[in-house]
């Protein structure tokens, strides 16, 4: 699990060659499909073809380069009977092969058809943890459990080829056109603003698993990669809420005024508090028992990394609603150097604070990250360039809400029930956090009341 979680986060410093060419081309898909401007669509996804392929070129060649030295950056691997080399391998490959569909899932996901990738992949996830599973359970092998990750990677491209022929053949077939001028120059001015955000991400979502793989070794990245593999997949559903809508909302953007956007996006971060307050609480008052009833008691981790880990989890949560209005609206180049001063400051925290309290410093790093640069310099950059408004009241919701949290999240602490049956605690527990939760979210709701009545007004206008 350990060498799992490093391999991921190797790579994707790695897929920093992507230079977030993906988002840049697909927002600038959006005007296009509007005006039904078909060879300006074909041009823009020729593009993106051909330049995924490069990058998968890129990505490969500097992993194979890069394998020799895994070695180095697993400490105590010598603990776990596993050839680094051929694992890195299979991983990296699994990896590769999801650029060479890319470019179709993102003509799909700019036409609003962001169900069908969506209902493809999870296919293909569930595909792959269903192999993935049986070939633990009857050989315990990690070479064949990363196997299972390309047969379903290549399972994903196949289906996803077969969409993109039925549905858009003339986008496909229409052959290479040229860009107009003014298309090619806002493409990469984007480009340039994503590449930033690319490598700012690496370096805040790559760090903390290497930082402790070095530091702290790849053992007890295990026992963290056992909470963050849960966390991580529940955070990916939820995310689902979201980035399902970021062309629905783009469309919206370039089709309606900017107050009408702005007040989505208000709403937007309300259901983004709600569903991170229910899940998250939800995820603290389990995870104990959850680890001790599918692994090991053994393996259950100190307190104070299971709290922080929560709390890291739904401070990068409460980011999604702005992520994904950013990304509709385009205004990803007004803060292309906020994601290089995140992953800079993140460093340094992480290598600081691992030597102070060990794993847990690496996560306070990160959320300290968080709280002081992206709380503060995203919001900005939103509300200012595209909706021309002051984020002020923003600030103030957004800080009040995650306060909200911590402070339910300390009396679901205190209110925890122990008991000898591991199930018995689970279901208490359960049953606990969801009644704090309904609490703290009434609360909220009462609060918010004006922006409920607006969307019950419109919701009743527009039937």
């Amino acid at each position: 699990n350990g060498l799992n979680a490093l391999y991921l986060s190797i790579i994707g410093f790695l897929s920093v060659a992507e230079l977030g060419v993906g988002s840049a081309i697909t927002f600038c898909m959006y005007k296009p499909i509007v005006e039904q401007d078909n060879n300006t669509v074909s041009a823009l996804y020729h593009l993106f073809r051909r330049t995924y392929l490069i990058i998968g070129g890129v990505i490969t060649i500097c992993g194979l380069a890069l394998t020799p030295f895994i070695n180095v950056l697993a400490k105590d691997y010598e603990q776990l009977d596993e050839n680094l080399y051929l694992t890195f391998f299979l991983m990296l490959i699994s990896v590769v092969i999801t650029y060479l569909f890319s470019c179709k899932s993102s003509l799909i996901n700019a036409y609003k058809n962001n169900y069908i990738t969506t209902s493809i992949s999870s296919s293909c996830l569930l595909l792959q943890y269903v192999l993935q599973i049986i070939v633990l359970l009857v050989t315990k092998s990690f070479v064949g459990y990363l196997i299972c990750r390309i047969v379903a990677a290549l399972t994903q491209w196949i289906i996803t080829d077969i969409v993109t022929r039925k549905k858009y053949p003339s986008i496909l077939s229409n052959g290479e056109k040229k860009l107009q001028a003014p298309v090619k120059k806002e493409l990469l001015k984007n480009i340039k603003a994503m590449f930033m955000h690319k490598v700012g991400g690496v370096l805040v979502n790559t760090v903390d698993s290497v930082v402790i793989s070095m530091f702290v070794g790849v053992v007890a990245l295990g026992l963290y990669s056992n909470y963050i593999t849960i966390l991580t997949s529940l955070t990916e559903l939820l995310k689902l809420v979201f980035t399902s809508l970021t062309s629905v909302i783009g469309h919206l953007y370039i089709e309606a005024n900017k107050a009408t956007t702005q007040k989505h996006c208000e709403r937007f971060h309300l259901l983004n508090f709600i569903l991170g307050c229910v899940f998250f609480l939800g995820y603290y008052a389990v995870i104990d028992n959850l680890i001790a009833i599918l692994f090991s008691a053994e393996l259950i981790v100190s307190k104070s990394v299971s709290i922080v880990i929560t709390l890291n989890g739904f401070i990068q949560f409460m980011r999604q609603s702005g992520l994904v209005f950013r990304e509709a609206t385009g205004t990803f180049y007004n803060d292309r150097w906020k994601p290089l001063l995140e992953g800079c400051v993140n460093i340094v925290l992480s290598i600081l604070f691992v030597q102070w309290i060990g794993v847990t410093g690496v996560i306070v790093a990160t959320i300290i990250t968080n709280l002081l640069i992206c709380h503060v310099i995203e919001p900005y950059v939103l509300y200012k360039n595209a909706f021309g408004l002051s984020p002020k009241k923003y600030y103030f919701k957004n800080y009040a809400r995650i306060c909200l949290f911590a402070i339910a999240l300390v009396v679901l602490e205190y209110c925890k029930q122990s008991y000898a049956e591991a199930w018995t605690e689970f279901f208490v527990n359960g049953f606990v956090s969801v009644g704090i939760s309904i609490i703290v979210c009434l609360i909220v709701l009462l609060l918010n009341w004006d922006l409920i009545k607006g969307l019950i007004k419109t919701t009743n206008s527009e039937i």
